[in-house]
């Protein structure tokens, strides 16, 4: 069992009233951490840790932040087995927090990268001897709120960037990954970022609405930044806008993957498979709809049938298990509702469907219509539907057909006929001849519509995390009209 304080000011400490929660593991029930449950008091002092940091932390020469950034990469890197280690916390598999592990330090070294390019610019200013400028400058303390799906990546993505522009951070960790997100910010102390540079509060589950609405209306507190579900994203967001602080929000999908009549079939199932069963589905940016050419769609759901045959889940220390376990039991029964009511209003179960506690099994569904549950609400479990449409403007309307927009893909051997419907697509994201789980630290990561709005990765993410400043210096004498 892994013990998980809070850090706050460079210091492991318990709550304040010493309370802590339980983590268990999803498929065997055991105890994986026990959690410092943090109180309002406790959130108030990592903002106030942060904000005492700040002045320091946005005062160093960027390649000194940029040689402690890469100092963090490397030690993250070098501590993969122990964050693996704490993989029982979601029940995810072995690889998928070694991939984690993978991206989160080239997150930080794509960030350490961005600490020179914080550019400003000079404007042309029409008052005789002003000299005019926009500068872009840290704007203190971010708080950054990270999901449990993939936690390495999330919370070093909601910490990396604004370290970068000079920012310090109060890290929200979630209550289903917490040991994780706490041993990103131990990594971060013991590069040598300095005390409260980085802050990570833990909280338990009941307690998170009342966490959450006291950092963002701390004062001190001047960025934002969420991942996770639509629901609590628009509560994010309206708690944001009451307390005028600007939010970046990276929420749910329902990604679609267009397979067009030209479309490569295997390479089309392969990228199918991966992105909607890997972590069993449980990625923002999961293929949940798989909207496919009618000429061809008999072939393709063959095809991904066969697939799918050869993609058990099943505990994931199990030697014979190609995918894990969902985050919990409940997960399972939600994602149960949502193929059971499919079914009973005449979709056909072609492959999956067979649920144990929390193990479920990769599953497709064909023939499902707008009448059905599946057909708009995320599953965000290993789920995927069939939607057929005949020709290239039909698929498109099956696509837009959603109120998400985060990530989507499209098949064609003809990749400017593709392009061409990419540019239509109502997407933040959109991959031809590739999967839609896909992700880079130095791409522009955002969605449209209810995925959100705003861009983490690389230079997209500067106007997040810096305020724009209009700075004048006059030279000579200036005519006043009075």
């Amino acid at each position: 069992m892994l013990d998980v304080p809070l850090l706050i000011g460079g210091q492991s400490c318990p709550a304040r009233d010493g309370r802590t929660f339980d983590r268990r593991n999803p498929v065997t029930g055991a105890v994986v951490s026990r959690v410092a449950a943090a109180t309002l008091e406790d959130a108030d002092a990592a903002v106030a840790a942060a904000q005492a940091a700040f002045p320091a932390w946005a005062a160093l020469a960027p390649n000194e932040r940029r040689s402690r950034l890469l100092r963090a990469a490397g030690q993250l890197q070098a501590r993969s087995a122990e964050f693996i280690a704490a993989a029982g916390e979601t029940g995810a598999m072995a690889n998928w927090y070694g991939f984690n592990v993978q991206l989160a330090a080239n997150i930080l070294r794509e960030a350490a990268s961005m600490t020179t390019q914080i550019n400003g610019e000079v404007i042309p200013s029409d008052v005789p001897g002003s000299f005019a400028m926009a500068l872009r400058q840290p704007c203190g303390v971010v708080l950054g709120i990270a999901p449990w799906n993939a936690p390495v990546i999330l919370a070093t993505r909601a910490i990396a960037m604004p370290l970068a522009c000079g920012n310090t951070v109060v890290l929200k960790a979630s209550e289903l990954s917490s040991a994780v997100h706490r041993l990103i910010g131990q990594v971060l102390q013991e590069a040598g970022l300095g005390d409260g540079v980085v802050n990570v509060i833990s909280n338990a589950p009941e307690d998170a609405p009342a966490i959450v609405e006291r950092l963002i209306a701390n004062p001190a507190v001047r960025r934002v930044n969420f991942t996770g579900s639509t629901r609590v994203g628009r509560i994010v967001g309206e708690l944001s806008a009451r307390h005028l602080k600007p939010a970046l929000l990276e929420l749910g999908g329902k990604a679609p993957l267009l397979v067009l009549e030209d479309a490569d079939l295997d390479a089309a199932v392969q990228a199918a498979a991966f992105g909607a069963y890997f972590n069993q589905g449980q990625i923002c940016m999961s293929t949940e709809r798989l909207i496919v050419d009618a000429r061809v769609a008999e072939d393709f759901v063959a095809r991904l049938a066969a697939k799918i045959a050869s993609l058990p889940a099943g505990n994931p220390e199990a030697a014979d298990s190609v995918l894990g376990s969902l985050v919990d039991a409940s997960a399972g029964t939600r994602i149960q509702g949502l193929i059971d009511d499919a079914l009973e209003q005449g979709a056909t179960l072609v492959a999956g469907g067979q649920l144990a506690g929390s193990i479920l099994q990769p599953t497709l569904l064909d023939g499902v219509t707008d009448a059905m549950r599946l057909y708009r609400e995320e599953s965000f479990g290993p789920v995927a539907v069939v939607l057929r449409g005949a020709g290239d403007e039909a698929l498109l309307r099956l696509a837009n057909d959603s109120e998400f927009g985060l990530s989507a893909a499209i098949f064609s051997r003809d990749t400017g006929r593709a392009l061409a419907l990419a540019q239509r697509l109502e997407s933040g994201i959109c991959h031809i001849n590739g999967p839609t789980v896909h992700d880079e630290a130095q791409m522009p990561f955002g969605g449209v519509k209810a995925s959100g709005y705003g861009s983490f990765g690389g230079k997209a993410a500067i106007e997040q995390f810096t305020q724009l400043r209009w700075i004048t210096l006059q030279n000579g004498p200036r005519h006043y009209p009075i």
